[in-house]
């Protein structure tokens, strides 16, 4: 397993939203959602709002496998659920912080429960 690089880091971190493409069964890309992604640490974490019903995140979750895009960076990750509430609940602040210009009405439901048990950390692969 690898890691994400320090320029990678700070340019997914500094642009507000990411671009996930989960792969089928078959190894091949579903269309692209554009989401919010946080970093916590070294690690980058998005979130699915309509939680783990929604669309993206039950494909997202069937093979646990993608590719992003976001900040000039394209990268194939792993995907790995995060049910740690510490890691969560740093979670929760990264992202009232990152994307406070944003009205509550966007931000609020990327924080609520069904969000945070939607919580995917991005592994680089």
């Amino acid at each position: 397993m690898t890691a994400w690089t320090p320029d990678e880091l700070n340019r997914i971190e500094t642009t507000d939203e990411l671009d996930i493409v989960p792969l089928r069964e078959d190894g091949t890309e579903r269309g692209a959602t554009t989401i919010w992604v946080v970093r916590d640490g070294d690690d980058l974490f998005v979130r699915a709002v309509r939680g783990r019903g929604g669309a993206w995140y039950r494909h997202a979750t069937a093979r646990h496998e993608g590719q992003i895009r976001s900040g000039g960076v394209t990268k194939d990750v792993t995907l790995v659920e995060e049910g740690d509430a510490t890691v969560n609940d740093r979670l929760d602040t990264a992202y009232r912080t990152k994307y406070r210009s944003y009205s509550s009405a966007y931000v609020d439901p990327v924080v609520a429960d069904t969000a945070r048990a939607a919580t995917l950390k991005l592994v680089p692969r």
